[in-house]
């Protein structure tokens, strides 16, 4: 533990809290703390196939083959350069395919990772569900709120299960602050702020193409799937988060993230009862129909929830829980819990009104009155603990697996995935209409 100031603390951070000078720590959470991320499951591994090998594709491929219960049997994707990625990966006795079907009728693979755009996740999760497939699938869950409630509905139908990859669920920072609020930290919860910058072209989904695609190294018309018929564009296959017509924009590639740890550290496992967000295409003028920046205010019942996303400034990704009885902030690898009394600690600054001697009789009464009772409270420590990334993918996939294995109910289940994407569709209906979107 590392000794640090308030003050230090509020230079060097965000600036949520005032507070007067007081000693604080720093405790470093060992990844042992965190047993339902470790590979412990026995027995035979699961055996599980990848849909979708792009960028998240990969990584959760990559995340996935080093760990102990799980076995990669086959990979798709409708990109045959991304085969050779798989096996790379994987190995090079892994079968691949462009069609996922063949994948689903494999009866020695237990689940599949789908990790496709968005307009994909929906058909082809229902599809793994029929064919008796547990499915682990990149969020945001859907690309709308009517394939979400119907993916609820496949599940419900369905011996097998959903987990949703926003992989904050299984952080050990989010486990730390789900603790804290839990067990009383911060008192009521009085509001929510979440916040989120980026400032670089990656950063704005410019993401480069491999120079041979061609509609015959890509399957073009099944990547367009539900989409508009439109003719081969390598700049749409690398950039289609930008686009609504494939993607879900900031909400669904870096909201959802924000809202899922707000849903898991405060149990508000609802869709909002309001949404209105503003916002619009500032900087990135380059065909996209998704504004580059966005800020969204919700209502869960009394509880205001803030989003402020932007591609043009660089900000650090930050979970601002309030109460009256302090603030639990995540940000970049740290939770902190900063307390607060809610007294005064020292006479009014409304006596600048007072007379000179009407001032002074107050202060005098003022202290005669409080100063015992301040003599007793003690404020707790400033206290940050820092862990590891909350972007770790590995943590949430050991999860997805034990749960295959064990049948133990996921972590990120249908109904929550449903919530913290219904939650960006409605960011992005109010953004589109220029209104209040309701429940």
């Amino acid at each position: 533990m590392t000794g640090f100031s308030r003050r230090r603390f509020l230079q060097a951070g965000s600036g949520a809290a005032v507070g007067s000078l007081v000693s604080g720590k720093q405790v470093v959470l060992a990844q042992e703390q965190a047993g339902s991320a470790q590979p412990s499951v026995g027995g035979d591994r699961v055996r599980f196939a990848s849909i979708g090998v792009g960028i998240q594709g990969s990584t959760l491929l990559r995340g996935a083959v080093t760990l102990s219960q799980a076995e990669c049997a086959a990979a798709c994707d409708l990109y045959d350069g991304r085969h050779t990625l798989a096996r790379e990966i994987a190995g090079p006795n892994i079968k691949t395919t462009r069609r996922y079907q063949e994948i689903l009728d494999d009866k020695t693979i237990e689940c599949v990772i789908v990790a496709v755009p968005d307009h994909w996740h929906k058909q082809i999760t229902v599809d793994a569900l029929s064919a008796g497939k547990d499915v682990y699938v990149e969020k945001p869950m859907s690309h709308s709120i009517a394939e979400g409630e119907e993916m609820v509905r496949a599940v419900k139908q369905s011996k097998n299960f959903v987990q949703v990859g926003s992989q904050r669920v299984s952080s050990l920072l989010f486990g730390k602050a789900k603790e804290l609020y839990d067990g009383g930290a911060i008192g009521q919860l009085t509001q929510v702020e979440l916040q989120l910058g980026r400032n670089s072209p990656s950063g704005a989904w410019q993401y480069p193409w491999p120079p041979d695609l061609s509609p015959q190294t890509l399957d073009w018309n099944t990547w367009l799937g539900s989409a508009p018929k439109r003719p081969f564009d390598p700049e749409t296959f690398a950039r289609w988060r930008r686009l609504r017509e494939f993607g879900t924009g900031m909400a669904g590639d870096l909201m959802v993230h924000l809202l899922s740890g707000m849903q898991f550290t405060t149990s508000i496992n609802a869709i909002p009862d309001k949404a209105l967000s503003v916002g619009g295409i500032f900087r990135w003028k380059d065909g996209r129909n998704m504004p580059d920046l966005q800020v969204t205010t919700f209502e869960y019942g009394q509880i205001p929830v803030t989003v402020r996303l932007t591609q043009q400034t660089e900000t650090p990704e930050v979970t601002r829980l309030m109460g009256q009885k302090g603030i639990i902030e995540l940000s970049n690898s740290s939770v902190t819990f900063i307390p607060q009394s809610g007294l005064d600690t020292s006479p009014s600054y409304g006596l600048n009104g007072f007379p000179t001697a009407m001032r002074a009789a107050y202060e005098k009464q003022w202290h005669a009155e409080h100063d015992g009772e301040l003599e007793k409270f003690a404020l707790p420590d400033v206290t940050m603990w820092r862990g590891p990334s909350w972007d770790d993918v590995k943590p949430h996939l050991a999860n997805f697996f034990d749960s295959v294995r064990t049948r133990k109910p996921v972590v990120e289940d249908v109904v929550f995935g449903h919530h913290a994407a219904a939650a960006c569709h409605m960011a992005n209906a109010s953004y589109f209409d220029g209104k209040v979107i309701t429940a």
